[in-house]
C-alpha cells in the first residue's frame, strides 16, 4: 500500500495572473498559503491484468484492460491522464478522496493532480523534486487535458507554506515570505472559512477571463494589472506585520476581480459577505475563480462567534483549518510494483 496526500491552498492576491495569457506578457504574482485540508491518493498493487480507479468524491469506478488504449476523457479524466503519462496500464488500483467537495475554490483539482503525480512517481521509482512535480502535474491539466486554468494550485499543492509564487514565459519562482511566527500565527488565527453549500464549475469563468486577456480587453487587463500589484502589497504587509492593511487588501482585491468575468458572485454571496461585515468581520473574499465554494473572512477573534453565528443561520458552515507546511508527501509507502507492468508503448517521461 502506498499512500499520499498534497493540502489545497488559499489566495490572498494576484489569482488570474497566473493563467498564461496573462504571465506570458506581462508577468504574474500570488501570495497563496497551503493548508491542513488534504487530497489523498492510495494506492495498492497486485498480479491482476487490470487496473481500477475509484473517486470518493464523484462516487465513480472506472476498470481497464491492458489490451486497450488508455484514453483520458469522460469519468476520472485526470487519473486516466496521469496514469497513462506514467505508462501504467495494470496492477494497480487507486482510490482517491477529498477532504473538501470538489469546485469549492480551494485548489481540490490541482491538489488531486500533485497527489497522484507524488504517488506514481513513487510507486515506479522515478525520484522527482516538488518543483518538477508541480510543473508536470501543470502540464498534464494545462497541456495534456487543455483545461484553462493557471499554474498556482500545482506549486501551492506541490510545496507547502505561505508563498510569494511569481510566473514568467522563463519559468516559476517560489519565494517564502519572511513573517515573524508570531505575526503568521495571529494571521492564521484571524482568517475563517465558510462553506457556501455550492459547488462550481470555474472552466467558464476561466475561459472568459483568458479570452478577455489573449483579445487585450483593456477593463480584464487592468484589473489584472491591480490584482497583481496587490499580491506585492500583500507580501510587504504580511512581512512587516501590518494585518489591518493586509484586511484592506484582501477586500479591495475581491472588488477587483469582480471585474474579470461575469458570475464570479452571486446575490446569495454579496449578501451574506455584507452580513459578516456587518456583524465584526474586516474583510474577505471568495477563494479561487468564483461563483461558489467558501467565503474567506479576516476577523478579529473577539467577533468570530457573532460572524459565524450569523452566517450558519444563513446556511454557511465554517470549517476549521490551519497552515500547511509540508506541501506533497508519502505517507505511507509499503508498495512494490513490477517494471513489467508499464506500457510497452508508452515510455516514461517525468522530466519538466
Amino acid at each position: 500500500m502506498l499512500i499520499a496526500r498534497a493540502p489545497m491552498r488559499i489566495s490572498f492576491g494576484g489569482g488570474g495572473t497566473d493563467l498564461e495569457a496573462y504571465y506570458a506578457k506581462y508577468g504574474g504574482v500570488v501570495v497563496s498559503t497551503a493548508i491542513n485540508k488534504y487530497f489523498y491518493a492510495i494506492i495498492t498493487t497486485d498480479d491482476s491484468d487490470e487496473l481500477q480507479v475509484i473517486s470518493a468524491d464523484y462516487r465513480s469506478l472506472f476498470r481497464h484492460s491492458p489490451y486497450n488504449d488508455l484514453f483520458w476523457n469522460g469519468d476520472l479524466a485526470l487519473p486516466k491522464a496521469i496514469l497513462h503519462h506514467f505508462g501504467i496500464r495494470r496492477g494497480i488500483n487507486l482510490f482517491v478522496a477529498s477532504e473538501v467537495p470538489p469546485g469549492t475554490g480551494l485548489g481540490s483539482s490541482s491538489a488531486a493532480a500533485v497527489t497522484m503525480v507524488r504517488a506514481l512517481s513513487t510507486l515506479t521509482e522515478q525520484p522527482m523534486t516538488k518543483q518538477q512535480i508541480a510543473e508536470l502535474a501543470s502540464y498534464i491539466e494545462i497541456n495534456k487535458m487543455g483545461m484553462p486554468i493557471g499554474k498556482q494550485d500545482q506549486y501551492a499543492a506541490a510545496l507547502g507554506g505561505l508563498n510569494k509564487i511569481t510566473f514568467t514565459s522563463q519559468g516559476v519562482t517560489v519565494e517564502p515570505l519572511h513573517m515573524d511566527p508570531s505575526v503568521n500565527k495571529l494571521l492564521e488565527s484571524r482568517l475563517m472559512l465558510f462553506f457556501t453549500g455550492s459547488s462550481r464549475d470555474s472552466t467558464s469563468i476561466l475561459k472568459h477571463q483568458r479570452k478577455s486577456t489573449e483579445e487585450r480587453d483593456e477593463s480584464v487587463l487592468q484589473a489584472l494589472h491591480n490584482i497583481k500589484q496587490v499580491a506585492l502589497d500583500v507580501q510587504a504587509c504580511l512581512e512587516r506585520g501590518d494585518l489591518d492593511a493586509f484586511a484592506q487588501l484582501l477586500h479591495y482585491s475581491w472588488q477587483e476581480k469582480r471585474r474579470l468575468a461575469p458570475n464570479l458572485s452571486t446575490t446569495f454571496i454579496d449578501e451574506c459577505y455584507e452580513l459578516a461585515r456587518r456583524s465584526g468581520a474586516d474583510a474577505g473574499k471568495i477563494t479561487g475563480a468564483g461563483g461558489g465554494g467558501f467565503l474567506l473572512l479576516y476577523c478579529k477573534q473577539e467577533a468570530q462567534d457573532t460572524v459565524t453565528r450569523v452566517l450558519e443561520e444563513r446556511g454557511l458552515k465554517r470549517m476549521n483549518f490551519h497552515f500547511d507546511q509540508q506541501g506533497a508527501t508519502v505517507v505511507l509507502n509499503m508498495a512494490s510494483f513490477s517494471p513489467h507492468w508499464l506500457s510497452p508503448y508508452q515510455p516514461l517521461q517525468v522530466e519538466v
